[in-house]
């Protein structure tokens, strides 16, 4: 196994099931990197909104895809994403582009426009990525994969208290509305559909909150890469 993929650990898993923040907290626990590679696509979409390109065109979103120059920059506390030149981090987290992120994500040639950088951020070692096909299609031979997953409805109950005080007139079963249609976006697309890798630990965070989930985790590491 190349020796920096095996200094790459993986996290995926459905919205809301705390991927963001564990992986977050993990690097930071590491002192690695912490790259979140689903704002790419958060990006794409934002873009694609902007100049009202249908997100359901794959045709159009693959060609917007290979037009555009975004360049990632990962850092402890997150992934900075520019878009020809433009520094877009700050406005991929609302629920429209959520929802047009998972659109457009389920387009092959998207997927593969996007393969490339993905890869190369990872490529010197000490990421933690998170994602939805991290650990079977980005890197498949990571060194540690986890897969966390939890009840929609506590999925929608976290996402809902995030973006409560981002969104007014928001309920909770709007939340949970939305996290359906996603999680049912991404299981069944033809292309990196979400799920576990065969050699994912996975962690039900149902129940757990995140020190209880990142104690899991540190433990798995050592495991695997300290003697």
């Amino acid at each position: 196994m190349n020796r920096e993929l095996q200094k790459i650990i993986t996290i995926d898993g459905p919205a809301g099931a705390g991927k963001s923040t564990l992986a977050r907290k993990l690097a930071h626990s590491l002192v690695w990197i912490y790259l979140d590679t689903g704002a790419l696509y958060r990006a794409l979409a934002l873009t694609a909104a902007r100049r009202r390109v249908d997100q359901s065109d794959y045709e159009a979103a693959e060609a917007l895809a290979r037009s555009l120059n975004i360049t990632a920059q990962p850092r402890p506390e997150g992934t900075a994403i520019m878009v020809d030149g433009e520094d877009v981090t700050g406005l991929l987290r609302s629920p429209e582009v959520s929802r047009d992120a998972s659109i457009i994500s389920a387009c092959p040639g998207v997927r593969l426009a996007l393969l490339g950088l993905q890869r190369s951020l990872g490529a010197k070692g000490e990421v933690v990525a998170e994602g939805r096909d991290m650990g079977t299609v980005v890197f498949p031979g990571a060194g540690l994969k986890f897969f966390l997953h939890a009840s929609p409805e506590a999925r929608a109950r976290r996402r809902y208290q995030e973006l409560a005080g981002q969104t007014e007139n928001l309920t909770r079963a709007e939340v949970l509305k939305d996290i359906l249609a996603r999680d049912l976006a991404d299981e069944s697309r033809a292309v990196s559909p979400l799920k576990a890798a065969p050699d994912a630990l996975t962690i039900d965070t149902t129940n757990l909150d995140i020190d209880e989930v990142l104690k899991v985790m540190v433990k798995a590491f050592r495991n695997k890469f300290l003697p």
